[in-house]
């Protein structure tokens, strides 16, 4: 009896830790490029709620700034679409495109559209990218670095400028999307 129990604990642990082993494995694309499915994975994140932020703020309140010597919020969101193309053009080895969004669109549907759009570029960035080539140099501003050097500081200005987009949704009254609470279980 206690040899047939012992078979049985083993043969439930064994499937036990290979249904875990499973879900928790990473891709074999993360597994040959875990830098790039890194940093992907964070501006997938970031680039999320910042677009989340920009639908999120009323029409009326994208002139507004905070004192007048800052930008915006929707010259945030025209910057941010603007560095993304600059940066991610960069990193895939095009010529930057540079749109000059944040001066030339002031509607929210034009600036959200703007963003998006950058997005779904810097997207196509990652979509190429591989550790091999993201160690390939490229010049920027007068910098060499590594092309996922280039993708890592794109991510990183974006959380910048969401932390700017935060503080102009909570002086209008507003919880920006990090911080809202997640629907109960069963509700949508």
């Amino acid at each position: 009896m206690k040899k047939t129990l012992c078979l049985l604990f083993v043969a439930w642990a064994g499937a036990a830790v290979g249904a875990y082993a499973q879900e928790t494995t990473p891709s074999k694309t993360a597994l040959a490029n875990p830098i790039t499915a890194s940093e992907k994975g964070a501006y997938g994140y970031i680039s999320g709620v910042v677009v989340a932020a920009a639908e999120k703020m009323p029409e009326e309140n994208y002139s507004f700034k905070p004192t007048p010597d800052v930008r915006s919020f929707g010259q945030l969101v025209g910057h941010v679409a603007d560095a993304q193309y600059e940066t991610c053009g960069t990193a895939m080895g095009e010529q930057p495109q540079m749109k000059n969004i944040e001066k030339t669109k002031t509607s929210k549907a034009d600036l959200v559209a703007a963003l998006k759009d950058s997005v779904s570029y810097c997207q196509k960035a990652f979509a190429g990218m591989t550790d091999a080539k993201g160690a390939q140099m490229a010049k920027m501003d007068n910098y060499d670095m590594a092309k996922l050097t280039l993708l890592s500081v794109n991510t990183a200005h974006i959380y910048e400028h969401y932390g700017n987009m935060v503080t102009y949704m909570r002086l209008k009254g507003l919880v920006p999307p990090t911080s809202e609470k997640p629907a109960a279980q069963g509700q949508k």
